[in-house]
């Protein structure tokens, strides 16, 4: 519908309720005894890993703060500033190089839309970088100003010890909080949102090509706000946002890579913009905004891809009926 999507609040079926709470008791419990029995294991093994690396890790930690004379700007900036942007730009210039050239083929072989973005049209995607850099640059940077003073206040962002294993772990299993529902409310949607999804086919760069109001409430202040409340270290802080890059970028990158998470769901939420708005998926059954995703080969398709051959020659389209 032209101007935003009208979303539909309907009461759901008490046997459909029953059945979500059933499936997700099952996933969740299952989940918990799982986690139970292998997290002390795991965890024990980790820990040693790590205390055998410590020495090396702490000492390279030591160099860099006397490199930088214990300049706690300086190394924020490195840590929360520069080597995510890094990490996002190495990651999605590998990604772009496929998307203009079509090569190499061992990443183009697994587009997810196929004959989309093959080649990518190079006009929107100058007009995407420009948005991107925009966001970065002039609003998620002073938004780390702010933040920098908050990290300050809490006094252990720049120790000299690196946190522990365990400790590191917890702050990285912070989950984002998500707006994405909310965003597609007719008014918000046709405002702020719309830009977002003028991508039906999206890359990797598009992960945080958004309105600028769109980047602060969705993108940066959620990934911000997990380690301003635990007080996380700088290098807590750079393997956080490093990793929210990458993996908001592997969500959109429109290829489904050997051994990396599915990015089914939410490229057929760019195709249809009003299915699949959720990540695990369990809030779009109980309201039903999966029932066209679940009819579909991607659905078939939305899982870790363990072997070498593409999903779309694995599980392939059904032919299309000749008219």
């Amino acid at each position: 519908r032209e101007g935003g999507v009208e979303m539909e609040l309907h009461s759901l079926p008490p046997e459909k309720l029953w059945d979500a709470l059933k499936v997700t008791a099952c996933v969740l419990g299952t989940s918990l005894l799982t986690f139970t029995a292998l997290a002390n294991t795991v965890s024990w093994n980790m820990q040693n890993l790590w205390d055998a690396l410590g020495h090396f890790w702490q000492t390279t930690w030591l160099k860099l703060y006397y490199l930088f004379e214990g300049k706690e700007w300086t190394i924020f900036f490195l840590g929360a500033a520069l080597v995510p942007s890094l990490a996002f730009w190495c990651f999605n210039g590998i990604l772009m190089v496929a998307d203009v050239t079509g090569k190499p083929t061992f990443i183009t072989r697994y587009r997810i839309q196929l004959g989309k973005n093959d080649p990518v049209d190079t006009k929107k995607l100058r007009q995407a970088i420009y948005t991107v850099l925009c966001n970065q640059f002039f609003i998620s940077f002073p938004m780390l100003v702010l933040m920098f003073y908050v990290m300050k206040w809490w006094g252990n962002t720049f120790s000299k010890e690196l946190p522990t294993f365990r400790w590191f772990l917890v702050e990285l299993t912070e989950h984002r909080n998500r707006t994405l529902l909310l965003a597609h409310l007719p008014l918000l949607y046709k405002h702020i949102h719309k830009k977002h999804h003028e991508w039906t086919a999206p890359i990797g760069v598009v992960s945080i090509y958004a309105h600028p109001v769109e980047h602060i409430l969705s993108n940066t202040l959620p990934v911000m706000t997990g380690p301003m409340i635990m007080g996380s270290h700088i290098v807590s802080i750079a393997a956080w946002f490093s990793l929210a890059l990458i993996t908001t970028s592997i969500s959109h990158c429109g290829y489904h890579l050997p051994f990396l998470p599915s990015p089914e769901f939410h490229d057929f939420h760019h195709l249809k913009f009003n299915q699949c708005y959720g990540v695990l998926g369990v809030l779009d059954y109980l309201h039903g905004t999966d029932t066209v995703f679940r009819q579909t080969k991607a659905y078939e398709r939305h899982r870790v891809l363990l072997s070498f051959t593409p999903l779309s020659e694995s599980i392939p389209e059904a032919p299309k009926r000749a008219e």
